[in-house]
């Protein structure tokens, strides 16, 4: 019995979105090496600027998605309140 519901909860499980937020860019203390590597450095930023855009995307569809999911168990929750009469 444990093997189903264990089974039945997965999916739902894999559902939930992981939202990774981007590490930032390194800039160096040091301004030489910040000038000799800025290219790279600039590089860096708008990468990081992109993904910081689809990190936030993520949040915002993770958070519809645990909205609808909470709504859907609170109604769950008042379907087996009136079934045991509480």
């Amino acid at each position: 019995m444990q093997f189903w519901v264990i089974i039945s909860l997965a999916p739902a499980a894999s559902q939930a979105a992981s939202c990774l937020a981007p590490v930032p860019p390194f800039v160096p203390s040091d301004s030489q090496a910040a000038r000799d590597y800025a290219n790279i450095i600039r590089r860096d930023f708008e990468i990081y600027i992109t993904d910081v855009q689809d990190y936030l995307r993520c949040l915002d569809q993770e958070r519809a998605r645990a909205f609808e999911e909470a709504r859907e168990v609170s109604q769950d929750y008042g379907r087996f309140l009136e079934r045991v009469g509480d």
